[in-house]
C-alpha cells in the first residue's frame, strides 16, 4: 500500500513574525502620539478645535502667556492692514516648502523663489510632514494649549497671519498652521507645539502672497480659489 506524500508546510520564522509585529506596534503608537494626548483625547495644536473662533478679528485688552510668562503684543501688530494684492496678479503655481531639518521655509512661484526665511517648528509636539493645503486664513486668532503641569501651557491672543493647513491624515480639527509668533525670537530652532512659527514680518509677506487671496479678516479656500500647497519634509532637530 502506497503511503501518501506529506505536503511540506512553510513555517514563517518566529523572528520575522516578531519583527513585523514590533514594527506594526511602533507605527500604531507613533500615530497615536501624533494625534492624541496621553489621556486619550484628540491632540489640539491650538484653539481651532477647542474654541472654534474663526472670526479673524482683533481682541483688544487681552493678556497673553507663554511658558508661564506674560507676553505683550507689539504695537505694530495691533492694526494689521488688509492685503492690497489683486487676484490673478501671477499665473505661476505657488508652492510652500518647509524643511524641518534646516528649520527654513521657502516659497516658490513656479521655479522661482519668492521668499525664504527661518521658522520654528514643533518642540513639544511634532510638526506633521507631508503635502497639505491651506484651508483658511485668519488675520488674527486665539491659540491655547500645552500643559500647565509640565510648564508648556500657552494662552495667546491675536496670533497674527494664521494659515491653517490639512490633508487626509491630518484633519482641519487638529489645528496645525503657519503663523506669526510675537512671543519668542528663537527662529531657526524648534519652539512650537506643532505649528510652524514665523517672524511676524515674514508671516505677513507670506500671508499676503499665499492663496486664497485675503480680502477680509477671514478667508476660506474654495474650489475656485484653492489654498496654496504646503509640503513639509525632514526631521525637527533634537534640541
Amino acid at each position: 500500500m502506497k503511503q501518501k506524500k506529506r505536503t511540506k508546510r512553510t513555517h514563517i520564522p518566529w523572528i520575522l513574525v516578531a519583527f513585523l509585529l514590533t514594527g506594526f506596534i511602533i507605527v500604531v503608537v507613533a500615530l497615536y502620539m501624533l494625534l492624541f494626548r496621553v489621556d486619550g483625547t484628540a491632540y489640539c495644536a491650538n484653539s481651532i478645535s477647542c474654541v472654534n473662533d474663526l472670526t479673524g478679528s482683533f481682541q483688544p485688552g487681552k493678556t497673553s502667556t507663554f511658558m508661564g510668562e506674560r507676553v505683550a503684543l507689539p504695537s505694530s501688530l495691533t492694526n494689521l492692514q488688509k492685503s492690497s494684492r489683486v487676484l490673478g496678479e501671477t499665473t505661476a503655481v505657488k508652492h510652500i516648502y518647509v524643511d524641518l531639518s534646516t528649520q527654513t521655509l521657502t516659497a516658490y512661484e513656479g521655479s522661482n523663489v519668492a521668499m525664504s526665511f527661518p521658522i520654528a517648528s514643533g518642540r513639544w509636539h511634532p510638526t506633521p510632514t507631508g503635502d497639505f493645503h491651506i484651508w483658511i486664513k485668519l488675520r488674527y486668532t486665539h491659540m491655547e494649549g500645552g500643559d500647565q503641569a509640565d510648564g508648556t501651557y500657552y494662552n495667546l491672543y491675536n496670533v497674527p497671519y494664521t494659515m491653517f493647513f490639512y490633508n487626509d491624515q491630518v484633519p482641519k480639527s487638529a489645528g496645525f498652521s503657519l503663523h506669526g509668533a510675537y512671543w519668542h525670537n528663537n527662529f531657526g530652532h524648534p519652539m512650537s507645539h506643532g505649528c510652524v512659527n514665523i517672524r511676524p514680518e515674514d508671516a505677513g509677506k507670506l500671508f499676503d502672497w499665499a492663496d486664497p487671496v485675503t480680502a477680509t479678516t477671514t478667508t476660506y479656500a474654495t474650489a475656485d480659489h484653492p489654498g496654496t500647497l504646503v509640503t513639509i519634509t525632514g526631521e525637527t532637530p533634537d534640541e
